[in-house]
């Protein structure tokens, strides 16, 4: 095998591009799946299965379908019922709806996780419901799950070039049609594969950091 330093060369502009596009899908995608991953644990807590089961159906339905499968849903089929967006917007809410999933359950299990006697302690200071949650809850429960949902940031990184199904072109996008154009797969792929690493350990000292920050 030859190495090729000039192919490597002239595919860093296509690179730079994936790039960011990739980085675009998992900063959006991660808001979302943060968002709204916490939006159906709050009301998986609702008393009252008229909101607890049609949102534990929706859950599960999403959580136990394949990613690449809603994909083309919402690419394909909700141009039929005249909802048409682009590509990237596609990928991004399909990739974040389909991770609010998993962290919805990181959520809830932090929240389980915090104290009765915080609740008993809310309570007895006459706090309304809404101080309650935002004061003393939340705050307790995201600094528990910070890890879980960090590990999930990397799993969506890994997920991204999916959306190559769609015909969003990210960081391995570019780098198949740069090899299919120039018959050099070895150096693309190579460049791409690091870039992985790199990004995931990046992000893996970041999460390390924020859970030092949040332990003082």
């Amino acid at each position: 095998m030859n190495w090729d330093w000039s192919a490597v060369s002239d595919f860093m502009p296509d690179f730079w591009e994936g790039l960011l596009v990739t980085l675009q899908i998992l900063l959006f995608g991660s808001l979302i799946s943060f968002a709204l991953g916490l939006v159906w644990a709050l009301l998986m807590r609702v008393p009252s299965r008229w909101v607890t089961w049609p949102v534990g159906a929706v859950t599960e339905f999403v959580r136990n379908t394949p990613l690449l499968v809603q994909l083309f849903f919402l690419f394909y089929v909700l141009p039929e019922w005249g909802l048409t967006f682009s590509a990237l917007t596609t990928g991004v809410v399909a990739i974040g709806l389909h991770y609010s999933t998993y962290t919805m359950q990181v959520y809830r299990a932090g929240i389980e996780a915090v104290p009765v006697g915080q609740w008993e302690a809310a309570t007895a200071l006459n706090l309304p419901l809404r101080k309650t949650w935002t004061a003393v809850i939340l705050p307790q429960a995201v600094r528990r799950v910070v890890p879980a949902l960090g590990n999930y940031v990397i799993a969506m990184l890994k997920d991204t070039p999916m959306l190559m199904a769609i015909t969003v072109l990210e960081m391995l996008g570019h780098a198949r049609l740069f090899s299919q154009e120039h018959f050099q797969f070895t150096e693309p792929l190579t460049v791409i594969g690091v870039a992985f690493i790199v990004i995931s350990y990046l992000a893996s000292l970041a999460l390390r950091a924020l859970e030092r920050r949040l332990a003082h």
